[in-house]
């Protein structure tokens, strides 16, 4: 019965739970360990996707892994079989482009720790990525998801950021879901590591829980915050910016989260389920029930 395919919820019943899911009118996906994971697509992602264009609800797929480019993670979702376009996709690194462009616009020149991906982003939008030299001075140190990290860049931006320049993180993300025997280091733990060496946190850290990365959804589709739900594996990004922006928080347990987690986390996820498969189950019956209601 699907009643047991949901592990916790903040609702009293579960008809508490489809009431709530037939006011969804758009689904936010997290990308890693949600839809994927590292390079295997889940076998139910398909299906899911199809299912929500049956039922007439929008979907747009959110990441903060800012590591590729839009272009780059367009072609990354094709290869596994997900047709989407660009106004479909939303990624941390646009969303930091986004924030330099709106509040500090006249900084250009970025010392990036990034990936050469995610560095050709942000050149495509105008800014120029500054090499590793003490005689050029940045107007902002942009750290990511750096893959292709050396000592030498991680020195040199810890003495930037020494020296006051503004100091931006893209995602606080310890590590990166992967599917490999490896743990992928992601943009919070390189963050950490500068604040043990400088004795300093970023000015502003963009992504996930930031309500922007979902707020715009909203704008964009004229919709409300109760009419979306944030779906992804992680309580500290995916739930806590549903909460932020007052949306619906379903936490999957397909990636980096446990049911134990989700036991302790405060705010907890509005819904716990194992994965995709199961809340395009409760969508169907919500749109059933609604269906039924109204002849």
């Amino acid at each position: 019965m699907i009643e047991n395919k949901i592990h916790l919820t903040s609702f009293d019943t579960k008809q508490a739970v489809l009431e709530h899911l037939a006011k969804i009118k758009h689904v936010a996906l997290d990308m890693d360990g949600t839809i994927y994971k590292g390079s295997s697509l889940f076998p139910f992602t398909l299906k899911f996707l199809k299912k929500l264009k049956k039922m007439g609800i929008g979907y747009s797929f959110l990441t903060n892994n800012p590591s590729k480019s839009t272009v780059d993670y367009l072609k990354h979702l094709a290869d596994m079989g997900i047709e989407a376009s660009k106004e479909e996709l939303y990624t941390t690194a646009q969303a930091t482009i986004n924030y330099l462009k709106s509040v500090f616009p006249e900084k250009k020149r970025l010392f990036i720790l990034g990936t050469e991906s995610m560095v050709a982003e942000f050149e495509k939008e105008g800014f120029e990525s500054i090499p590793d030299d003490p005689g050029i001075k940045p107007d902002a140190v942009v750290v990511g998801f750096d893959m292709s990290l050396t000592y030498e860049r991680l020195s040199r931006a810890a003495w930037w950021i020494n020296q006051g320049v503004t100091y931006v993180a893209t995602n606080p993300d310890y590590v990166c879901p992967t599917d490999q025997p490896i743990t992928l280091v992601d943009c919070g733990s390189i963050c950490a590591l500068l604040e043990k060496a400088t004795g300093k946190n970023p000015d502003v850290v963009l992504g996930k829980p930031q309500p922007e990365m979902l707020t715009g959804i909203l704008t964009v589709n004229g919709i409300k915050a109760g009419e979306v739900a944030m779906v992804g594996d992680r309580i500290y990004t995916d739930i806590l910016m549903a909460h932020n922006a007052k949306a619906m928080g379903v936490l999957v347990l397909s990636g980096e989260a446990t049911l134990e987690d989700a036991q302790k986390a405060d705010p907890a996820p509005h819904l716990v389920i194992d994965n995709l498969s199961v809340l395009g189950e409760l969508l169907s019956e919500a749109c059933a029930n609604t269906l039924e209601k109204s002849n």
